[in-house]
């Protein structure tokens, strides 16, 4: 396996109790932590500058507060970034795919194979410079789209193509 394939974890006994379901996950590559990092950075800078701009040219001290209040939010969004892209992974089961993201606010969407009426790949400049590609896959209800980020390209259409022929196995059924 090589270093940006994604990483199977086996989970302690202490957090199985609190997984939907028994199993390893797929895990997302750990260079997409590079890439989560320096949108968010950006991100952050450009809203730092721009709340900075009304104390700029009224040099009221009040104003101030905007642009340290959007410079903290970047910080401490930078120093979530490794923990948070860590917790997003996925698990193909029998019948559907399982996917998890969130730290404090965890959340599960379970995708039925035979519901998935599109699975595209998205590559955006930075994950395509770091060798990474996004999965998302779109069903008719809009609460149940999932976007797997931060995939080798390779895995990213490999799982695509299984997803693909899946999703038509189990749509011939109905």
């Amino acid at each position: 396996m090589t270093d940006d394939a994604p990483a199977q974890q086996t989970d302690s006994p202490a957090t199985s109790r609190l997984e939907p379901v028994p199993g390893p996950w797929q895990r997302v590559s750990p260079k997409y932590i590079v890439v989560d990092l320096v949108g968010n950075l950006i991100t952050a800078i450009v809203m730092t500058v721009a709340s900075g701009l009304p104390w700029f040219f009224t040099q009221a001290t009040w104003l101030l507060a905007l642009p340290i209040l959007f410079g903290a939010i970047g910080l401490v969004t930078a120093l979530l970034t490794p923990r948070r892209v860590r917790s997003i992974g996925y698990q193909l089961r029998d019948d559907d795919l399982l996917f998890r993201r969130g730290l404090m606010f965890q959340r599960f969407v379970a995708v039925p194979y035979g519901r998935m009426q599109l699975v595209d790949i998205n590559r955006g400049p930075l994950a395509r410079a770091v060798g990474l590609s996004e999965l998302k896959l779109v069903t008719a209800a809009a609460a149940s789209n999932v976007t797997i980020p931060g995939l080798p390209e390779a895995d990213a259409e490999a799982l695509r193509d299984r997803l693909v022929s899946l999703a038509e196995s189990r749509r011939a059924g109905l």
